[in-house]
């Protein structure tokens, strides 16, 4: 116990020690590619967005999750984002306004060359550990708004995440981070339907609460998505994509044992969506691969989405007011 403790006071001062609690941020980074300042008109969607994370965090590194402080840590993490999505008629400031609720389930996969402090007795220990445990992670409740002028297309959401219970102190595998969070972002959208270009931009600040079960307090977090896509049929686009994080202030908390060190990550990927016809509902596909560099006391590693999306009813169009004929006076 004695041995574990010091182990965890000494990284206090270690330079590379990891950023963010379970060096995650809620605002899962790379899931906003093609067409993301897009709102489509008034009706009820759905969004299947299957996720794949592989990374590591060499250099004897720390790593805090779920109160356990350990090194040399990898994570093989798979997991699913279910998402009913509503765009409803009402308008603010001439731009539809719409809500989502996304449901994450997974397996984060996460394997400990060395576990330096655990406020589980039995788990101190200074040898290898690996935790793989399956569950629901926080919830996600969305408003948005979105405008269209020519081809420009943007929106603004406001993002907030509700822990779901689910999370378990003592164990390194958690979907669920367990710290409230509010996500502000907007995006860009500029799509030229005659040559077929697509340029889209995301940016975002997330606003982090304290996590109750640890009291560990993550820090402001800012995040900027991006994609350029080309579409070789009016069904088929390729394209790059890449995103960008860097957090803005440190870790702080009576429950913070690796220091209050900010991250920062860059990837850069590409992507090809399909759209195609099952029966009369057009269900469009996306598959995005990102490469991370230039890693900063974070993961480095690969990220690859699969997102399958499609209509579940769509209101029909207003109808055209016809012109009343004019009668003279004579």
């Amino acid at each position: 116990m004695g041995f574990a403790a010091a182990c965890a006071t000494g990284l206090l001062a270690t330079p590379g020690a990891q950023a963010a609690e379970s060096a995650q941020g809620v605002y899962v980074l790379g899931n906003r590619g093609p067409l993301a300042g897009v709102t489509p008109p008034p009706g009820f969607y759905f969004e299947s967005e299957t996720y794949y994370y592989s990374g590591n965090l060499g250099g004897g590194r720390a790593f805090q999750s779920g109160g356990v402080v350990a090194a040399n840590v990898k994570l093989d993490m798979s997991a699913n984002f279910a998402t009913p999505i509503w765009v409803t008629p009402v308008e603010v400031l001439g731009g539809n306004l719409g809500f989502s609720v996304t449901i994450p389930f997974g397996t984060p996969n996460v394997s400990a060359g060395t576990v330096l402090f655990s406020p589980r007795i039995d788990r101190i220990i200074a040898g290898h550990e690996r935790d793989a445990n399956f569950n629901v992670g926080d919830i996600y409740l969305s408003s948005f708004v979105g405008w269209h002028s020519g081809n420009f297309h943007w929106s603004f959401t406001l993002l907030g995440v509700v822990p779901s219970g689910s999370y378990e102190t003592g164990q390194l595998s958690n979907i669920s981070l367990n710290r409230p969070a509010l996500d502000f972002s907007g995006a860009l959208t500029y799509l030229d339907p005659v040559l077929g270009y697509e340029l889209s931009v995301v940016p975002g600040v997330t606003f982090n609460w304290i996590n109750p079960a640890t009291q560990y307090l993550t820090g402001t977090e800012f995040h900027l998505e991006w994609s350029a896509s080309k579409y070789l049929t009016k069904e088929l686009s390729v394209g790059l994509v890449g995103y960008y994080y860097n957090q803005l202030t440190g870790d702080s908390g009576s429950g913070d044992r690796i220091g209050p060190f900010k991250g920062r990550t860059t990837s850069l990927g590409g992507q090809i969506g399909y759209t195609f016809k099952l029966g009369e509902i057009p269900v469009s596909t996306n598959v995005r691969f990102f490469r991370e560099f230039d890693v900063k006391n974070r993961f480095a590693g690969t990220a690859t989405y699969l997102t399958i999306s499609a209509p579940l009813w769509v209101a029909p169009p207003k109808p055209v007011a016809e012109a009343k004929p004019v009668a003279a006076k004579f």
